[in-house]
């Protein structure tokens, strides 16, 4: 008895060794790593909470390789690089987003941010309207941006002398983000 158990256990462990690998819940067969489980658009967007913008803005390219071009994407790489102030490149992928889908809030919102940083009152406050209209008012944080562009766009002694860039940019919720003045 005591052979034919020892027996069943060396064929057990001999089995475990043939692959050398174990799965996560513990059992022979293929190991999978964490980049593999996890979504690089979660990974990003936590990254970008904590300020990790770089880190974030990598691990929405990983995803994009993965999943290919998707508006999620297209837009949080947008929003990284709008942290990292790369306007340009922001620009570019929140044209991107919003060429993949033209009504796409976040990127829309997102893409007037850059426009008030280039001091384009005129362009942030047609793309807050549109972003405006799509959302049927129902963010806040867009409604201030619009009442923001109109408010700069109106003023005619608007100079360079008056902006001292007091202005914050404030993240809400998955790549939305709200202009607040600043004392």
């Amino acid at each position: 008895m005591i052979k034919i158990f020892g027996l069943a256990a060396l064929i057990a462990l001999s089995a475990c060794q043939s692959s050398g690998e174990f799965s996560p819940d513990g059992l022979p067969g293929r190991a999978s790593s964490a980049a593999e489980d996890v979504d690089g658009l979660i990974v990003g967007h936590r990254l970008m909470e904590g300020g990790e913008y770089e880190l974030a803005l990598r691990a929405y390219y990983r995803s994009m390789a993965e999943q290919g071009p998707t508006v999620d994407a297209l837009s949080a790489i947008g929003s990284a690089n709008l942290h990292l102030g790369r306007l340009g490149q922001a620009d570019q992928m929140f044209r991107r987003a919003i060429e993949f889908d033209p009504e796409f809030v976040p990127a829309i919102n997102n893409l007037g941010v850059v426009m008030v940083e280039r001091a384009d009152w005129g362009q942030a406050a047609h793309l807050f309207r549109t972003a405006f209209a799509l959302d049927s008012g129902r963010s806040e944080e867009i409604r201030q941006n619009l009442r923001l562009a109109l408010a700069n766009l109106e003023n005619s002694s608007y100079t360079d002398e008056n902006n001292n860039n007091n202005f914050a940019l404030v993240r809400r919720g998955n790549g939305r983000f709200l202009l607040l003045a600043t004392p």
